[in-house]
């Protein structure tokens, strides 16, 4: 699954991260992809890699790229 729009018109994305092994990191990414604009949700799982985002709108990529680096870990793209 890359992207799915639901009836409300939401998109929700899974992405794979890699280096989250925590708690913590999963707090950290998912601190992170929250400021991005018109995310509404976003559930990082470091036991997989995934994180699933929910957003108004489809995400810039590179902006995701952006907000997982910050965050200390790599995104290695949709899932």
């Amino acid at each position: 699954m890359s992207a799915q729009t639901d009836t409300q018109g939401s998109v929700t994305t899974v992405y794979k991260v890699s280096g989250m092994s925590c708690g913590h990191c999963e707090g950290s990414v998912s601190g992170e992809l929250s400021e991005i604009a018109g995310v509404t949700s976003v559930k990082a799982v470091a036991s997989s890699g995934e994180v699933t985002v929910v957003s108004q709108a489809p995400l810039d990529e590179e902006a995701v790229r952006a907000a997982v680096d910050e965050a200390g870990f790599e995104l290695v793209g949709k899932a």
